[in-house]
């Protein structure tokens, strides 16, 4: 045999630095890597397009609208004056400014405080499961699921001077009947309590899926420890529903203050502006009157905002802290 032939006989050995790609196949984690970019921005497109349509573009036409002095004229046809902050000057001193942001700051604080506190203890009682639990928080869902042109109107019913329910029972027990609804005394505190009535189911039901999230062994070690029901509450439920009471409580803020159709259907804001807040004021400015003062409407709607938004950084502030080592 030639040695010719034995060379071609053995198995050929690569040289180092010999491109082997020709005879293997190559990984593709580049075409791999673009098809799971393309993935994500196909998910990440349409909530860009609906942040941009219903979020982003009324904020900035909100905005907009409280540094022009627009009219309706002008509003359909546009053209109108810029004026920087001048609407913002005008509502600062405005009769009404004081008193509707009052009002918004005693409804939104007071609605918070009974909602958490009675959400809380109707979720401390359904913890522990016991017959017909179940049925009756659902039962307390229904103020929540309701329309709340519907709660409202049944409050009015309730309140009403001459045929409510709440008066009929004040004067079983020997009191004259309340003008809820048509007194400057009453008129808030009317509203605050419809407000309270339909904000406890969300507090409850958030409340009561944090409870169960707590380990029930705690509570076990608690009891072997001589702890009573007060202390393993103090101690061990309330420390751990912080950080779910703290959502709760800001969720329950920002909705609380945009609140509009519970006081506009039983009071409309009235008598006198005895039960208007920001939020009604804005609505009335813009759309309540014959000459509609949209500028500021809009510079009304502008400071709700920016109070929900302070308290949304306040919440982030908080918490970044909470978790920093």
């Amino acid at each position: 045999m030639s040695q010719r032939t034995r060379a071609a006989d053995r198995p050929s050995v690569r040289r180092p630095g010999e491109n082997a790609g020709a005879f293997s196949p190559r990984p593709r984690p580049v075409r791999r890597a673009r098809s799971e970019q393309w993935a994500a921005w196909a998910f990440l497109v349409p909530v860009a397009v609906y942040l941009l349509a219903f979020f982003a573009y009324p904020l900035y036409r909100n905005v907009e609208l409280s540094l022009r002095d627009y009219t309706v004229r002008s509003f359909v046809h546009g053209g109108a004056k810029f004026t920087g902050l001048g609407n913002y000057a005008k509502i600062l001193k405005d009769p009404a400014f004081v008193p509707a942001l009052t009002h918004t700051i005693v409804f939104t604080l007071v609605s918070l405080a009974f909602q958490f506190t009675i959400g809380l203890a109707l979720a401390v009682f359904f913890a522990r499961a016991f017959p017909l639990s179940a049925t009756l928080r659902a039962l307390f869902l229904v103020p929540w699921l309701l329309p709340l042109i519907v709660s409202a109107s049944t409050w009015s019913w309730v309140l009403n001077t001459d045929s409510g329910v709440a008066n009929a029972v004040l004067q079983q027990i020997g009191i004259p009947p309340v003008t809820w609804l048509t007194s400057p005394t009453w008129s808030l505190v009317s509203v605050i309590i419809a407000n309270i009535w339909i904000g406890i189911p969300f507090n409850l039901v958030v409340l009561h899926s944090g409870l169960q999230s707590i380990p029930g062994q705690l509570y076990e070690a608690a009891q072997i420890d001589g702890a009573g029901g007060w202390q393993q509450f103090w101690r061990i439920t309330f420390p751990l529903l912080r950080p779910v009471s703290a959502i709760t409580l800001l969720l329950g803020l920002v909705y609380t203050l945009k609140v509009f159709d519970i006081i506009w259907i039983m009071t409309r804001g009235g008598p006198t502006g005895s039960s208007a807040t920001l939020a009604t004021w804005s609505y009335q400015l813009s759309f309540g009157n014959l000459l509609p003062a949209f500028g500021p409407g809009a510079a009304v709607g502008n400071l709700l905002i920016l109070m929900a938004s302070a308290a949304g950084l306040v919440y982030i502030r908080v918490q970044k802290r909470q978790y920093q080592p």
